[in-house]
């Protein structure tokens, strides 16, 4: 607490030292009087020349910064098309305004050529880092980014896969969401798409972090306001499918010299629905045949508010401040059919209804700072951040009886769980003579997590306690970690080499219907290899190989702990395992990248005590089956993966690539011998071509042949996305036209053939659906009588 006081106090003195400062502010403009926007300004101290301060005018063509006054400067200006134009300034006490009539430069104009280009995906070390901008603009939410990333495969619960059969660890602005799949995608379903600076996407986290990674981490690095001056944008949309979705919200952006802030609203409202048939045979001759059909119709608000400010070269403050609010329900009628083999008459025949109504509440707050040790890049960063997620609901469910007509069943309840997380960690970066990087790092994290789920079921008019559904359950968690790890450069070789030590506490206890506990601790050790080397070039570009081995752990989450059953029909429900180990996974990587794309991939994951989701048949009555999580033994996965593109910058680019997975399995289901052998293929694309120089038509999709999804076998399916956009208004307005799952293929066939389960079906959901979004940047002026961020006025 004294240390957290001692930081607060140099923040509040450094902001009240800066803002004492004078006020300048610098315009540029074409003699016509029409602003000059980006302009570049540097701005030196004459009597201290390593005092330099950078800027860029906003769409007014205003920079406004706080100067050290009783000094002398030079500004020189500098934008694409000028002439580069140097004035003196002397800066007292006082506020002062600064003019540049920028001349153009004729000779400079015709040699402008674009050199360079951000990216779609390019390689960095261990990660491919992937810029969102060509598809932000066709979606809807940041769920829907990371579904349209060629490379990256979602599925229908929210579950995020990179290179092999276990999820991916998902990341927001480097801080591990530790929560169930289904809440991270509510997360990611009411964060608007504009708000993401880049995806991280790290098949093979280096020691820095967790080592829970298993199956690669994805780490979405949302913008913080770095636009110079103060601009914003307005987004508003629709997208149509059988049911409708809309969509508006609002980004602001403030900086001023060493202050910069921005804010983040976003509103939504979405409909959707999923329709799954089943036939499971649950003896020698008795089939039970279900079709449901599941509307899904919600809305969510999210804001976000940033604020960073830069004390002296040494020092960076940031805070971090996020909220998000998810109102859905869920509305599923299922028709259940009995039937002999041999005999199509129905034995039995009921319609279960089942309604729920869910509220979620994300609160995340952050605050982090940097010290910079030297100008070689060396510093100490510190984290520290909360989150606070509340689930409520309730749900009311129906069984109407039709063959045999027979008295209904009816039964409701209520469900509360709360969940708390604190996290803090410091890491050292240090670069050493040589070319010789050291890495290390502390770090621990406390959760807390509280269910308590109530269940009645009616009697004829009785309410009456249902105490099989009925549970209170608790869960502790504390996660202490250690990391250190070296890199140098031999030459045209990098090594690195690193270790990861972690301490785990888990404690779980039930206390109704049972009074029962589980406890877990154990330390554990991660090493981890990277090595990478120039290969050559070719024509002039840069070939680089990588090999890359790291041990990494995957833990059970809450939601595959909690025992408590949940109804979904009357033959079907889910419940979860307090006995579920952690899995280990031992990785092996080798790629290969082309100008800093990755192009070539080929991997090998050994994983010991594997558990995933699966189906057992309850023994005492066949026709009712439940889901729940196991450990199933051992999993050896081979891949490999081909990426092909032309980079961005002329009229046509595009992304095209290839994923092959084989998957085999060794162990025990139902007790009974596990041997399970399958293959997959999975393809991608992203391509858009420049109409002229407002217009872009984008092209995106997958394709996956023999798919698999625990051990559910799936039939071919795919999707294809078209969309086409203009600017208008001198580029501040640009209208977004989409059609998603066109030929409507995101749809597919299963068959799961397991222990004592045999079942087929079919699954589609609402992916067709026709997009259009408006999105308007505008620059803002600050008023003069207003003294913060939310006074403004449009130009």
């Amino acid at each position: 607490m004294p240390r957290l006081l001692l930081v607060s106090l140099l923040f509040l003195c450094g902001f009240m030292a800066e803002a004492q400062n004078p006020l300048i502010q610098i315009k540029t403009s074409e003699k016509s009087g029409a602003p000059v926007f980006g302009t570049t300004l540097k701005i030196t101290n004459r009597a201290d020349s390593a005092r330099v301060f950078y800027g860029t005018t906003d769409t007014l063509g205003i920079l406004k910064i706080n100067l050290p006054g009783n000094a002398q400067y030079t500004i020189s200006a500098s934008s694409v098309g000028f002439k580069t134009q140097t004035k003196g300034l002397n800066v007292t006490d006082k506020n002062l305004s600064v003019s540049f009539i920028l001349e153009e430069d004729n000779l400079l104009l015709q040699a402008v050529t674009v050199t360079a280009k951000k990216p779609f995906m390019k390689q960095e070390d261990d990660k491919t880092i992937v810029d969102p901008e060509p598809i932000a603009s066709t979606s809807t939410s940041a769920l829907e980014i990371l579904e349209k990333t060629p490379g990256l495969f979602v599925d229908q619960e929210g579950n995020v896969y990179l290179s092999n059969s276990s999820p991916a660890s998902i990341y927001i602005n480097g801080r591990e969401q530790k929560m169930s799949a289904a809440d991270i995608a509510s997360i990611l379903k009411s964060l608007p798409p504009g708000s993401i600076d880049r995806i991280e996407i790290m098949r093979t986290p280096s020691a820095k972090y967790d080592a829970s990674g298993g199956g690669g981490v994805v780490n979405i690095i949302l913008k913080k306001g770095v636009k110079i001056g103060r601009t914003g944008s307005l987004n508003a949309g629709m997208s149509q499918g059988r049911y409708g979705n809309q969509f508006v919200g609002v980004n602001l952006n403030n900086n001023e010299g060493r202050r910069n802030s921005f804010l983040n609203l976003n509103y939504s409202r979405r409909n959707s629905f999923e329709e799954v048939i089943t036939n499971r045979s649950f003896s020698t001759d008795n089939l039970i045949s279900q079709k449901a059909w599941t509307t899904f119709p919600g809305q969510s608000f999210y804001a976000g508010l940033g604020l960073n400010y830069e004390l002296n070269k040494k020092w960076d403050i940031n805070y971090d401040g996020r909220f998000n609010l998810n109102a859905g329900e869920s509305n599923a009628s299922n028709t259940s059919i009995i039937t002999k083999l041999n005999n199509p008459s129905p034995v039995s025949e009921n319609l279960n209804k089942v309604g729920n109504n869910t509220d979620a509440y994300g609160i995340t707050q952050g605050f982090s700072t940097k010290y910079k040790i030297d100008s070689l890049g060396s510093e100490i960063t510190t984290d520290v951040s909360y989150n606070y997620f509340l689930n409520k609901g309730n749900q009311d469910y129906e069984t109407i009886f039709k063959i045999p007509a027979a008295t209904g069943l009816a039964g409701n309840g209520n469900w509360d769980n709360g969940r708390n997380l604190f996290t803090a960690q410091t890491d050292l970066r240090y670069k050493l003579p040589k070319k010789i990087l050291i890495e290390a790092g502390l770090k621990t994290s406390i959760q807390r997590f509280n269910s308590e789920t109530k269940y009645n079921r009616l009697n004829g008019d009785v309410e009456e306690p249902d105490l099989f559904r009925t549970n209170t359950f608790n869960y502790r968690e504390n996660i202490n970690a250690a990391y250190v790890q070296a890199s140098k450069t031999f030459g045209e070789f990098i090594l690195k080499v690193g270790t990861r030590l972690e301490n785990t506490n888990m404690y779980g206890h039930q206390t109704v219907p049972a009074n029962t506990s589980f406890k877990l601790r154990r330390t554990d050790l991660f090493p981890y290899v990277y090595f990478s080397r120039k290969l050559g070039k070719i024509a002039s570009y840069e070939m680089r190989a990588y090999l890359v081995a790291r041990r990494t752990i995957t833990r059970p989450v809450y939601e595959y702990l909690n025992p408590f059953p949940r109804f979904i029909d009357q033959y079907l429900y889910e419940s979860g395992n307090p006995g579920l180990r952690p899995q280990f996974t031992q990785n092996y990587e080798m790629n290969i990248s082309f100008e800093d794309r990755p192009i070539f991939a080929l991997g090998r994951n050994y994983t010991q005590d594997i558990f995933t989701s699966v189906i057992y048949q309850n023994p005492q009555n066949p026709s009712v089956a439940f889901r729940t999580y196991d450990n199933l033994g051992k999993n050896q996965e081979t891949y490999f993966r081909l990426l092909g593109a032309v980079p961005p910058g002329k009229k046509y680019f595009f992304v095209i690539g290839s994923q092959f997975n084989l998957n085999d399995y060794n162990g025990l289901y139902e007790n009974s011998p596990l041997k399970f052998k399958r293959g997959s293929w999975s393809f991608f694309t992203f391509q858009q071509f420049k109409i002229d120089k407002l217009s872009t038509i984008s092209l995106n999709g997958f394709f996956r042949m023999k798919g698999q999804l625990q051990f559910y076998e799936l039939s071919n399916f795919g999707n294809l996305n078209l969309s086409v956009n203009r600017q208008f208004l001198s580029k501040k307005l640009m209208i977004t036209a989409s059609m998603n799952d066109i030929f409507y293929t995101n749809k597919n066939d299963f068959t799961i053939n397991q222990g004592s389960i045999s079942a087929v079906g079919s699954r589609r959901a609402d992916t067709r659906r026709f997009t259009l979004n408006l999105r308007y940047n505008f620059g803002l002026k600050k008023k003069e009588d207003g003294g913060n961020m939310f006074n403004f006025e449009t130009d």
